[in-house]
């Protein structure tokens, strides 16, 4: 039997009594912070709600996500728990919502708004991740929606569109279960304090003294071992191209020009190709389609999709995104992709990823709170291993 906390019983009654009010809002959004239990909670009130209802038909749940990865993560910890239902959907938010449009030659060259969704209810995990224009075709359908996300990370970097900014329900104490976890340490001394010890606090959680003479062979050490489960993190655009040339280097590519196989980050929204900014994955194809342009076949991560179309070569290794230059008018047949080995932590929002290499930068002009929130957010991106390289 699971022990609830007081909080998260007082936000078990209150989801309950949402859900069975009649006249409800149409959402509700729970926030917790990470090891809070939100995954725990929402799990529960699945087990509960059948027995609510006075209808004897069964409620049909659908848990959504942004990304694909995000989603097989949340259905494993539904299937553990025994909260996932027979009649219920685990996906991402895009395969729930939007149907392919197929060509003559059965490609995918968009996506439409379904009519309907036939769920009862609609649970999102990770919903600070969820943009305004998505945000109103799920609230078309007039079905009650839960959002759940962590209040703690920073808000989207561009727009005012947040569901996170200020949620209806709050879980913020630790769960006992995790309190002894390095990472959970380590993520609630960011957010209470914005600073991070140099130490070690377990075989594969440590902060590294970036001023420490030993430290250069140990970074280079790290990065050399990247994988497509590590995520390489940094705060300045300056920094991630010097990482990218760096890890490409050591990985064997040659060219600077991106090549077949090298990873890539999404810079730019595209609802039509189904991709969206902070996307990574990696590229399985390419053949030059002028100077500017190559055409791409990029296999997305965790989204049993392949991205078919034009990507702009000037780009790769631009410290920032053209989409938001003078330059824009001339992008307008293709979409922004760069190098996806280095990202800052504003493109890993909404990511969890096993090994996580973190750079500590703060910006001149950020404030305290701010800071708490980016360094917050850095650090909860790892699920196994993290190695913060910074200042005492």
């Amino acid at each position: 039997m699971i022990e609830l906390s007081r909080d998260q019983k007082n936000v078990l009654d209150s989801l309950i009594d949402w859900y069975l009010d009649d006249s409800k809002s149409q959402y509700i959004s729970l926030g917790g912070y990470a090891g809070t239990g939100k995954t725990t909670l929402i799990a529960l009130f699945r087990k509960k709600i059948d027995s609510l209802k006075k209808s004897k038909k069964k409620v049909k749940v659908a848990f959504v996500t942004f990304t694909g990865k995000a989603a097989r993560v949340l259905d494993i910890k539904l299937k553990e728990s025994k909260s996932i239902y027979k009649n219920d959907y685990v996906g991402t938010i895009h395969s729930l919502i939007y149907s392919p449009i197929i060509d003559n030659n059965d490609e995918i060259i968009g996506w439409e708004k379904k009519d309907k969704v036939i769920y009862d209810l609609i649970i999102i995990d990770e919903g600070s991740m969820v943009n305004g224009i998505i945000w109103n075709d799920l609230l078309s359908y007039q079905k009650p929606i839960i959002v759940v996300g962590d209040h703690g990370q920073l808000p989207p970097i561009r727009g005012s569109f947040n569901l996170m900014s200020d949620p209806i329900l709050r879980l913020e104490q630790i769960h006992r279960q995790v309190r002894d976890n390095p990472i959970i340490r380590i993520s609630t001394i960011a957010r209470k304090y914005g600073y991070i010890p140099v130490n070690k606090y377990s075989d594969t959680v440590k902060k590294i003294d970036k001023e420490d003479n030993d430290s250069r062979e140990e970074v280079e050490e790290l990065l050399s071992s990247y994988n497509k489960d590590t995520f390489i993190l940094c705060g300045y655009n300056s920094t991630r191209i010097k990482l990218n040339k760096f890890v490409r280097q050591s990985l064997g590519f040659q060219d600077p020009v991106v090549s077949v196989n090298d990873r890539v980050v999404c810079l730019r929204n595209n609802h039509r190709k189904n991709i969206y900014n902070g996307m990574l994955g990696t590229i399985k194809s390419l053949e030059r389609d002028d100077k500017k342009w190559f055409y791409a076949n990029i296999n997305i991560d965790n989204n049993d999709y392949i991205y078919k179309g034009l990507i702009y070569a000037d780009q790769f290794n631009n410290p920032q995104p053209i989409n938001f230059t003078k330059k824009r008018k001339n992008i307008l047949k293709g979409d922004l992709f760069d190098f996806g080995y280095a990202l800052t932590v504003h493109k890993a929002q909404g990511s969890q990823t096993d090994r996580v290499i973190l750079f500590e930068e703060r910006f001149k002009q950020i404030d305290d709170e701010s800071w708490q929130r980016w360094l917050y957010t850095a650090v909860t991106r790892a699920v196994k291993e993290l190695y913060i390289i910074g200042s005492k």
